[in-house]
């Protein structure tokens, strides 16, 4: 096996190679001129051959030292990333999630901390329902996606399950699906879909449905719901704290599912930490618990 170049050196050969000049590479490194040339030659013994032409109008970089310098820049890189991710490694759990499973998500979230203050878990949430871990760094994510398509590192949370909410002032008004005819209809996307989906499982008709209000999450459509201007269409397992509080109520029976579900994920290819371990199991064990 080859003996590697001294790493001290070959760092003070990439800033000088930069710059071209002694004195210059000496202030960035704080050290003196004569230190830096001293490490030059040095390394150049070591290799065997000049990196720098040195003349009388300065330095330039030879053939070989131009190779090195490329070089040089991918593996000093490559250590500011890992001094970045590795050095800088919290105990935090880093956890993203959709904010339409933010009224479920939240309120346990806020019950772990409290239960387990020595696995802290920081929430970064997003409109987005995927996660991509080759870009993102989170150690785990809730993800929104379709049954039958979950890979092994995928904890089932719970299948969503349409249902109609309101305040409870409108129950009086809602005593059949017919009823929505006369209600302001609340859409959690841009389309009519699952309200769509949940009037033809309720054998229903309504005019009204494409003369609602669009909204572009799901959690802003509850939030209207809750202060009575319209019906939204939402996940029956995701009102839970919102139904016991009394600031959302169902006026119907019927939970029609959609062949969509909420998942917990972690990076392929990697083993969750024992924290990791235990909060998804807890997230699991909260999930698997009735709705109200």
């Amino acid at each position: 096996m080859k003996r590697l170049p001294p790493l001290p050196a070959l760092h003070t050969f990439w800033v000088t190679a930069q710059c071209c000049n002694f004195t210059r590479a000496a202030e960035q490194l704080h050290i003196t001129q004569g230190a830096v040339s001293r490490q030059i030659a040095g390394l150049e013994s070591h290799l065997g051959y000049a990196l720098f032409q040195r003349q009388a109008r300065g330095l330039s970089l030879t053939e070989e030292g131009r190779e090195w310098s490329l070089r040089a820049q991918q593996v000093f890189g490559l250590i500011g990333d890992a001094v970045e991710q590795i050095g800088t490694r919290r105990d935090t759990l880093q956890l993203k999630a959709s904010t339409c499973v933010m009224r479920w998500l939240l309120p346990r979230l806020m019950q772990w901390q409290e239960e387990r203050p020595d696995v802290p878990v920081e929430l970064t949430t997003t409109v987005a329902y995927t996660v991509d871990f080759r870009r993102e760094q989170f150690d785990a994510a809730v993800i929104y996606a379709p049954i039958a398509e979950q890979s092994a590192q995928a904890r089932h949370l719970f299948d969503e399950r349409l249902t109609p909410v309101c305040a409870p002032a409108l129950l009086g008004g809602l005593r059949t699906p017919a009823d929505l005819q006369q209600q302001v209809l609340l859409h959690p996307t841009r389309d009519e879909r699952d309200w769509a989906l949940w009037l033809k499982a309720a054998d229903t008709w309504v005019s009204n449905l494409a003369q609602g209000h669009h909204f572009e999450t799901l959690d802003l459509a509850m939030t209207v719901a809750s202060q009575g201007s319209g019906v939204a269409i939402g996940d029956s397992a995701l009102i839970g704290e919102d139904l016991k509080a009394g600031r959302l109520a169902t006026p119907f029976e019927l939970r029609v599912p959609t062949g969509m579900g909420y998942y917990l994920v972690y990076p392929p290819g990697t083993a969750p930490s024992a924290g990791l371990e235990q909060l998804m199991d807890w997230l699991v064990s909260q999930a698997q618990q009735p709705s109200p």
